[in-house]
């Protein structure tokens, strides 16, 4: 058997902002953007750039009990881990961008990491990993 998680889906409160941020700020790449009409919304997948793995898929918030998810899907704990192959590269680039860090940089015995927060506040770990981490 082979498995893999192919989208995690993150709540947003407009496709178009939330497109903005991730393809400009974090440089990601616009992989699907098709419209259901049956269903009155959007399809919107974005990846990293190089990205072989998982992608995010951008689901708008549609009624007043998904509203208050919007930037809070992990209770305030990091949620995300956007691993890279150039971790000064990349922070300086984001910070550059106007991404927020919320943690500085710090080595750990697993790799160097900081905390960025995405548009609406979803904490995300910048990371890259040691030799034999992962």
């Amino acid at each position: 058997m082979r498995q893999s998680i192919a989208h995690v889906a993150l709540v947003v409160r407009d496709y178009d902002e939330a497109i903005s941020f991730f393809t400009q700020k974090l440089r990601f790449s616009l992989v699907e953007d098709l419209y259901q009409p049956a269903q009155d919304k959007r399809w919107v997948v974005v990846a990293p750039p190089g990205s072989l793995g998982t992608s995010l898929l951008l689901a708008r918030a549609s009624n007043p009990v998904q509203e208050p998810f919007v930037g809070n899907q992990a209770g305030g704990r990091v949620f995300l881990f956007l691993s890279t192959d150039d971790f000064w590269r990349d922070y300086r680039e984001m910070v550059d961008r106007g991404v927020r860090f919320v943690r500085p940089p710090s080595e750990q015995p697993y790799g160097l990491v900081a905390v960025f927060e995405d548009l609406y506040g979803n904490r995300w770990d910048l990371i890259q990993y040691g030799e034999n981490q992962s």
